[in-house]
């Protein structure tokens, strides 16, 4: 589903230049719950922007499917981002003049596309995530935790490739935190989504399929589940202690 090739990612600042991605290299199945965890300066977010190609890479291939998104145009680029990745950011990206079944809908209405099917769908994905009741409220007027699984059914309107998530429960509370990753498993079982999420929170990484460990802007190891959540997490507590102390 998404192959990352051998990328390199640099930024230059007056005559100083800063290798941020040094050849990182890894894939993620379709129907795969993947995080990638970091500490700040590691390069996950920077790996995320070059994924969705929000910023250029100084080289390295990055493949969706069979399409290699290296070689598009920015009309392509564009085409790609709202009809084959979702998107699940940090602070929701809701618009608050729209309802919460409007801001579902707006991948839709971009493509042209908010017919009926789409409206049926609206309505499967408020079900499935528990905020149908919530429809016509508006941003301001929800939770935290309402507001992000509005934002994955959100991500989810167009039937993409795959889900990148960027810290998604980064402003949420630990109650809440659960939801929206209940919201990201619930997509993987019910629809097969592919999901990609960047995080900080080994609680919320210990959900997921696998965890990509990254450090000083390459692959220090890659953590596959094969037990329980609670003994994954201790698990992951473990690996970052230990490469957080150079060991």
């Amino acid at each position: 589903m998404l192959e990352v090739k051998n990328l390199y990612k640099s930024y230059e600042t007056a005559k100083t230049r800063y290798q941020v991605l040094k050849g990182i290299s890894f894939h993620v199945e379709k129907g795969e719950f993947t995080a990638v965890m970091g500490a700040s300066g590691s390069g996950k977010s920077t790996l995320l922007n070059c994924i969705s190609c929000y910023i250029p890479y100084d080289k390295g291939e990055i493949l969706l499917g069979e399409q290699n998104l290296g070689n598009l145009d920015q009309e392509e680029l564009a085409e790609v981002r709202n009809e084959k990745l979702g998107f699940v950011f940090q602070d929701f990206m809701l618009l608050d003049g729209l309802s919460v079944r409007e801001n579902i809908l707006i991948p839709r209405i971009i493509r042209e596309r908010a017919d009926r099917e789409a409206e049926e769908y609206a309505v499967r994905l408020m079900e499935l995530f528990g905020i149908l009741h919530i429809k016509d409220k508006y941003p301001a007027d929800i939770s935290g935790g309402e507001r992000q699984r509005a934002a994955v059914a959100r991500s989810l309107i167009n039937d993409p490739f795959l889900i990148l998530a960027d810290e998604p429960t980064g402003n949420l509370d630990s109650k809440s935190s659960r939801t929206v990753i209940e919201a990201f498993e619930t997509a993987k079982s019910e629809m097969d989504s592919t999901i990609l999420m960047v995080t900080h929170d080994s609680f919320s990484a210990s959900f997921c399929d696998r965890v990509i460990l990254l450090k000083d802007g390459l692959i220090y190891k890659e953590l596959k589940r094969t037990d329980s959540r609670n003994s994954f997490q201790g698990y992951l507590l473990d690996t970052l202690k230990e490469m957080n102390n150079g060991e």
